[in-house]
């Protein structure tokens, strides 16, 4: 699965710490962040993490064009919903795409927690589905 970890400046603590708790299903999976978050895991975590530009400077497009292609399996997006962003509109954006190609998104730790376990237990299969029978994909 390919999984993305985003989170605004006063949420970065609660990132890392929730990746620490779950290294161990996270390590058999594809991840990729925006700068600095992926930083701060990787000093934290055994992880290796394909890093974007930080979200201000274009990461959360980035992150937001594979979502757009269908290629991102679930998204990890620590917001802080107190303090303004300047790039707000980056951000409403990933969040429309998120919806638009049915991509999970959690936007805290509680749903983040969820969405851990039901990958741990092997609940997003249905999302090979999607990559095996991509148009363009295997003959398809």
């Amino acid at each position: 699965m390919n999984i993305a970890f985003i989170a605004h400046d006063r949420k970065k603590e609660e990132m890392v710490n929730f990746v620490i708790a779950y290294e161990g299903v996270f390590k058999d999976h594809k991840l990729y962040s925006t700068g600095t978050t992926g930083t701060r895991i990787m000093e934290q975590t055994e992880l290796s993490i394909h890093r974007f530009a930080s979200g201000p400077l274009g990461g959360d497009q980035q992150i937001g064009a594979l979502v757009a292609d269908n290629e991102m399996d679930l998204i990890i997006f620590l917001r802080d919903p107190l303090m303004a962003q300047p790039h707000e509109p980056d951000i409403n954006a990933l969040l429309r795409l998120c919806d638009v190609q049915g991509i999970p998104l959690a936007t805290n730790v509680a749903t983040a927690e969820i969405l851990v376990k039901a990958l741990d237990r092997g609940d997003f299969a249905w999302r090979e589905l999607v990559h095996k029978y991509k148009p363009g994909v295997d003959g398809q």
